[in-house]
């Protein structure tokens, strides 16, 4: 099979295991495919995550590889990787010492671009830029913070990070996850406040870092006085408040389609299209092969250039050396996350 380089189509795929099947390999030849997204079922060690980045490109050149790897309890790639905090530890250092969990943010995102991009997947949906209200299910000691200023501070020291190691960050969970018990992975989760009050606290990390931000991922999460629907369905969310008044200007990626918080837009088909519809960029099925293709085979958008544009710029950029080992600044990095314990 000859490799395709046609452009980055709206749609995020996974893969079974450690190697491409020949069933996936044609899957990923299909022209709504834009990228591939690797859970921790895809890597044994770093020479076979390698090889798996490298079959995925020999047969389409141009996907967007991804991963959810944030540190902490979602890290997909552990053995042969370096151990990363959960975010909510720097929030615990900043309490402590401001300047230190700052360094070490840093020191994170600069390790965790690096090792990733050394092993070809050029993107991680991070960081997680909701509040930790210490109710949620889901987020926990993924959030960094309580203060949305000191999320926002942290989360530019991560960033700066990403940057040095040539890669981009996506923040999520927009507009906010942090507020609600329910698990968006099993349940529906609804949050009860107003815009006001959204606004004032959980979006302000978002605005801080919007200029920066390659990518934005929304929440499953309705807003009941504010919209019915969850917010990676909703033209108010994504369209006027994200993309009108916070001005971003970069990919929105939907949650997984698969979730139960999408249930509420109907079958596969209904939710693809109510995330493209209501502005995200790229839309995310995991898990679910069979749903995977129902999408492939019915699904007929009509297909937006600038959606295209967006994807392509997050493309990796220069600035990382070929050997991780000989990198003065990624082994410093390292250490200081080594001296966290």
């Amino acid at each position: 099979m000859k490799p395709s380089c046609l452009p980055n189509g709206p749609v995020m795929l996974d893969v079974a295991g450690h190697v491409l099947t020949a069933e996936e390999a044609e899957r990923l030849q299909h022209p709504l495919v834009g990228g591939v997204i690797l859970f921790a079922r895809n890597y044994a060690d770093p020479a076979q995550l390698q090889a798996l980045t490298a079959g995925i490109r020999a047969v389409r050149p141009g996907l967007l590889i991804t991963v959810d790897h944030e540190g902490g309890r979602v890290q997909r790639f552990r053995e042969g990787f370096t151990r990363l905090p959960a975010m909510g530890r720097l929030g615990t250092l900043w309490d402590a010492d401001p300047a230190a969990a700052l360094e070490t943010a840093r020191a994170a995102g600069l390790v965790l671009a690096a090792e990733l991009r050394a092993h070809g997947v050029d993107l991680s949906y991070a960081p997680v830029l909701d509040l930790d209200y210490g109710c949620s299910r889901v987020i926990g000691d993924r959030a960094f913070h309580r203060q949305p200023a000191v999320v926002a501070q942290l989360a530019t020291a991560l960033l700066d990070g990403l940057a040095q190691a040539g890669m981009g960050a996506v923040g999520k969970h927009f507009p906010g996850h942090g507020a609600v018990e329910a698990d968006s992975h099993v349940a529906i989760p609804v949050d009860e406040r107003s815009f006001d009050a959204v606004w004032a606290e959980d979006i302000q990390p978002f605005l801080a870092l919007a200029p920066r931000l390659g990518g934005v991922m929304p929440a499953h999460v309705i807003f009941r006085q504010i919209d019915p629907r969850p917010a990676g369905f909703s033209p108010f969310w994504i369209g006027e408040v994200l993309r009108q008044r916070l001005g971003f200007a970069g990919v929105v990626f939907s949650d997984d389609l698969t979730m139960e918080g999408a249930s509420v837009a109907g079958d596969i088909l209904a939710r693809a299209e109510a995330a493209y519809g209501a502005g995200c960029d790229m839309v995310l099925v995991c898990n679910r092969p069979d749903l995977a293709a129902q999408l492939l085979e019915g699904w007929q958008p009509v297909l937006r250039p600038e959606s295209t544009a967006r994807v392509a710029a997050l493309s990796p950029q220069a600035g990382m050396p070929a050997a991780l080992e000989a990198w003065d600044d990624y082994q410093r990095a390292r250490a200081r996350i080594g001296a966290l314990g």
